[in-house]
């Protein structure tokens, strides 16, 4: 701070509120803004047809069967987000403790990719690389007898989930697993099958957090899942530096972009990797920090449109090229209705 006072003169020669006092000096000076080419749209699908549920969680947030989806995304393009995110709801039936159906090519993701392509090419797709949808237990991999999660057989099985994704028509494929080396071995496969174009969306900084839950209902692991955790893998929330680690580690293997997860809690992790590396840098402001806002709103306690734009201000202030947040929609409307006066 002392640098910031020595270059200006002092009070009265320097009001700071000055050029607070009216709209137009604010908007002259405005050292970030928030745009429609900052969301990407999360979103659960199911199986079936016509189908909508509520997640009772997450007030707002439906599971779309695929062409519920279909009539979303359009209305998501036409208002300029440029990409989604799919996360498949499995059913019950075709989970396993060796998530075979998460590389299936007829699976439901992959057919979710197939038919977005087809119907809007130019919308980014992104899909989730984890197994945890697709294992009995809710653990992002495959366990060993004693429960533990194995790094190198669980990389394995994400190689064959991605390049599944890729061959449906994928744009970015997004490992969020957060097993070691995956980035790497992932990207040899690609290459080695011709899919040079696709890229690939690194959770390098996923934190083992308690910010989850909801999203864990919507995609039905949270039952799976049970009294278990995720500590031995994602990352944790004391730490700063592991994060520098890990996403230096997932850019040299290959990632095109890095994420950390969650947001808010984490926006001094965002400010870092953007500083630190200069590389498209995503934050996800995740389930639980949508429903404590909507929450908070539904009850008349915040005011919600203007905490939910001032909260993705604040991702955008600490570095994030891109926020993944289940608002999109609603704040690309917000976005232009204001454009529009």
């Amino acid at each position: 701070m002392s640098e910031f006072h020595t270059a200006r003169g002092p009070f009265s020669h320097t009001r700071m509120r000055r050029m607070r006092r009216d709209d137009f000096s604010r908007r002259l000076m405005r050292e970030h803004r928030l745009s429609v080419d900052d969301l990407i749209w999360p979103v659960f699908v199911i199986e079936g047809e016509n189908q909508r549920e509520a997640v009772s969680s997450m007030p707002g947030v439906e599971r779309l069967s695929i062409d519920q989806l279909l009539v979303e995304a359009e209305t998501a393009h036409r208002l300029g987000i440029p990409a989604i995110a799919l996360f498949p709801v499995t059913p019950a039936e075709r989970k396993s403790e060796d998530a075979a159906e998460a590389f299936n090519p007829e699976g439901l993701a992959q057919r979710a990719v197939r038919a977005l392509k087809a119907a809007l090419p130019t919308l980014g797709v992104i899909t989730d690389v984890a197994l945890d949808p697709f294992t009995t237990h809710g653990q992002d991999g495959l366990l060993d007898a004693s429960g533990y999660v194995l790094n190198d057989e669980t990389v394995e099985v994400l190689v064959r989930q991605a390049l599944s994704h890729a061959e449906a028509g994928a744009d970015v494929v997004a490992p969020s697993d957060m097993m070691d080396g995956r980035i790497g071995r992932i990207r040899a496969a690609l290459e080695a099958d011709g899919h040079i174009h696709t890229r690939i969306l690194a959770y390098s900084a996923k934190y083992a957090s308690s910010f989850y839950g909801p999203f864990r209902d919507a995609v039905g692991s949270a039952a799976n899942l049970g009294a278990g955790n995720k500590y031995t893998y994602q990352m944790d929330p004391a730490n700063g530096d592991e994060a520098m680690h890990e996403v230096a580690l997932d850019l040299a293997e290959g990632a095109d972009m890095v994420m950390v997860k969650p947001g808010m809690p984490y926006l001094d992790i965002v400010y870092r990797v953007k500083h630190d590396f200069g590389v498209p840098t995503y934050v996800y402001q995740v389930s639980g920090e949508y429903a404590m806002l909507e929450a908070a709103a539904g009850h008349g306690w915040l005011d919600g449109r203007a905490v939910i734009l001032e909260s993705l201000l604040g991702m955008k202030r600490a570095g994030a090229d891109g926020i993944l947040t289940y608002f999109a929609c609603r704040v690309a409307h917000w976005l232009r209705e204001a454009e529009q006066g």
